[in-house]
């Protein structure tokens, strides 16, 4: 089955919304009617608008964008508004989405830019309540979980309403499996970001308070304890004012040329951390008034990035720090948070555009994202951003979250990619070697490996006598280089995520949310202070990575010092020697495993120099065989080339 798109036009559509500063597209859209879908009943109001569907009584509901609290969204209330560091289950995140899509073959997304409110199963009043099962029953609950939990009723709807806009453009999705509707999906949004290879290397965010001569010393030790390491990040010291920013070395980094020539010397990218309200001090403030929101956070100004005269500034000057050798960014503190201190600008903020703050808010991230773009220009990156919203899965930029808690990490590696997103459930402090470690394994099967030590002065590991373990992890990470990239070449192709939910591909696995695909291998995370647990696979047979136990679908348990790995059966998996980082000229063997029969299997990789963004994405397809082929930037064992496209 195809999967299918209609646009379906209710009232009268905001201005601002996702869609107007979205790519192009990259998959047809069929436009209906009212008439052609009956059943979806509307409404306008003081309030806003409402839109109300039916929704069946088993079905599942996944989505909403970062939700680090919960996985199937059937029975809640879900408010997509941006709020950093959420509480609870409210839809409350740092990047919100209005998309859904459920375990019944169909998913929608609604283009707004506003708080949107989805009752995931309400019931309406037909007039035949006395119908409903359980109607005359009466019962004592034991607990509040019991009390409040979810029951629906055959009148169950889904209702979006949508405060203060008139109407709003729906995109219905209809497909075989999530998986096809996600990647629907992210073709709609112009199809998913392309990294570098280096990009998907370990990196390490340094201290704030060091200076360039610790940095240097920091990168020397990556070097010398033989720790992958492909990217340093600095974090706020290294400008000359912070909160908020100017932009501006500050006189910690007194050589800083020179620091960023050594580094690039010793195969290491620098990222740079930063926020968007512009400082008094810095060189482009001025400029920025007059593009600048009516409201000031922590004494800076709130540039309106969807008009090109504010992002141009804001970019050329960025485009001097590329070109002194900055090859990504940490735009940090671009959501807002009613959870710790409401710091940012408030929802009834203007805009020179016409937006106001709450439309801002939404959108702020990914045009923060698509102004950076400019800067680098043609290079391609894979940084950071801790706000995006709709239409955004070509942004090369990973959420991240001042939250730490291993569960909702893992619950935020399992949901981002229902929505387009990609999530790095960093390292920061570990309390013991356990905790560093499961923490790490996490981080490594993840779009990003990020350890973030910005208010540490050594390596976390350093002093849990945990370096070997540490390496070990790091290396595993290089091996599977080449295999996530070539994950994200389906992703930029396809749409399909590279990190995604085991329901997404299994649809037997619709209540499995503590493990996940990496490409498409299964991880299964082990929580720290645990030495094992139950995993669930799906049906079929099932070889274990490490090990190459054969196991077939359902629960087995595993103990293991290690991250459970699993493999279905006839796959071939590209596994590559490690490297310290990854450069132009890096060539990777690959040796092919092969797990099950794979007589007739093949397996990819993405070979396109990884540099910039006008480099095509050529695919290597191969199977089993005899001797070394090289191929590209691959040395493989065991292969044989049947295609190159």
């Amino acid at each position: 089955m195809k999967t299918e798109i209609y646009k379906l036009t209710l009232g009268t559509p905001e201005k601002f919304v996702p869609s107007r500063f979205a790519p192009a597209q990259k998959v047809p859209v069929m436009e209906i009617s009212a008439k052609d879908a009956p059943e979806i009943k509307f409404s306008v109001s003081r309030r806003g608008c409402r839109i109300v569907f039916p929704l069946s009584q088993t079905a599942r509901i996944y989505g909403f964008g970062l939700q680090l609290k919960a996985f199937n969204h059937r029975g809640n209330k879900i408010t997509c508004r941006v709020n950093a560091d959420p509480r609870s289950a409210s839809g409350d995140s740092h990047a919100p989405v209005p998309f859904f899509v459920t375990d019944e073959g169909w998913g929608m997304y609604v283009d707004t830019a506003r708080n949107a409110v989805f009752q995931c199963g309400s019931e309406l009043n037909t007039g035949s309540a006395a119908n409903e099962p359980e109607n005359g029953e009466s019962r004592v609950m034991n607990s509040t979980g019991e009390l409040y939990a979810a029951r629906t009723s055959a009148s169950s709807v889904m209702t979006i309403e949508i405060p203060v806009a008139e109407g709003a453009d729906l995109y219905f999705f209809r497909g075989e499996r999530i998986v096809d509707i996600v990647s629907a999906y992210n073709m709609l949004s112009g199809g998913g970001c392309m990294p570098p290879m280096w990009g998907l290397g370990n990196f390490y965010r340094c201290c704030g308070q060091f200076g360039e001569d610790q940095v240097l010393e920091t990168a020397a030790q990556f070097r010398s304890l033989a720790l992958p390491c492909d990217i340093l990040g600095l974090e706020p010291g290294w400008q000359s004012r912070s909160y908020s920013c100017s932009y501006v070395w500050s006189e910690r980094f007194p050589h800083h040329r020179e620091m960023l020539k050594k580094l690039t010397g010793q195969g290491f990218h620098v990222n740079l951390w930063e926020h968007a309200f512009v400082n008094p001090a810095s060189p482009v403030h001025d400029s920025l008034v007059p593009y600048s929101g009516d409201y000031l956070v922590w004494n800076g100004l709130v540039p309106d990035f969807s008009l090109d005269e504010a992002s141009d500034i804001f970019a050329g000057y960025h485009k001097e720090l590329c070109d002194e050798g900055i090859t990504g960014f940490k735009l940090d503190e671009c959501d807002g948070s009613d959870f710790t201190g409401g710091w940012s600008f408030p929802d009834c903020a203007a805009f020179p555009s016409g937006m106001d703050g709450e439309q801002y808010h939404h959108l702020f991230g990914t045009l923060y994202c698509r102004t950076i773009m400019k800067a680098l220009g043609e290079k391609r990156t894979l940084s950071e951003v801790r706000n995006m919203g709709a239409l955004a899965a070509s942004y090369p930029f990973v959420l991240y979250s001042d939250l730490y808690d291993f569960g909702d990490f893992l619950t935020g590696t399992v949901n981002a990619g229902f929505s387009g997103l990609l999530w790095a459930p960093e390292l920061r402090h570990a309390e013991s070697s356990d905790e560093l470690i499961r923490r790490l394994q996490l981080t490594a099967f993840s779009a990003q490996s990020l350890v973030n030590a910005w208010y540490l002065d050594k390596m976390p590991w350093l002093d849990i006598n945990a370096t070997d373990a540490v390496r070990k992890i790091f290396e595993t990470r290089m091996r599977f280089l080449p295999y996530l990239y070539t994950a994200f070449c389906d992703y930029h192709k396809n749409g399909k995520p590279p990190v995604r939910a085991l329901v997404c591909d299994y649809p037997d696995a619709a209540d499995i949310s503590d493990e996940y695909l990496f490409g498409d291998i299964l991880v299964a995370p082990i929580a720290p202070g645990e030495t094992g647990r139950t995993v669930k696979l799906p049906e079929g047979e099932w070889y274990g990575f490490f090990d190459g136990k054969r196991c077939s679908g359902g629960e087995h348990y595993t103990e293991t010092a290690g991250v459970p790995l699993y493999v279905r059966a006839g796959t071939i998996i590209p596994v590559a020697e490690p490297v310290q980082c990854v450069s132009p000229d890096t060539v990777f063997d690959i040796t092919l495993r092969a797990f099950g029969d794979c007589t007739d299997a093949v397996c990819r990789l993405a070979d396109d120099g990884g540099l910039t963004d006008k480099a095509a994405c050529r695919v290597i397809t191969l199977r089993l065989g005899k001797g070394t082929v090289t191929a590209g930037r691959y040395r493989i064992t065991g292969g044989a080339v049947l295609d190159t496209v």
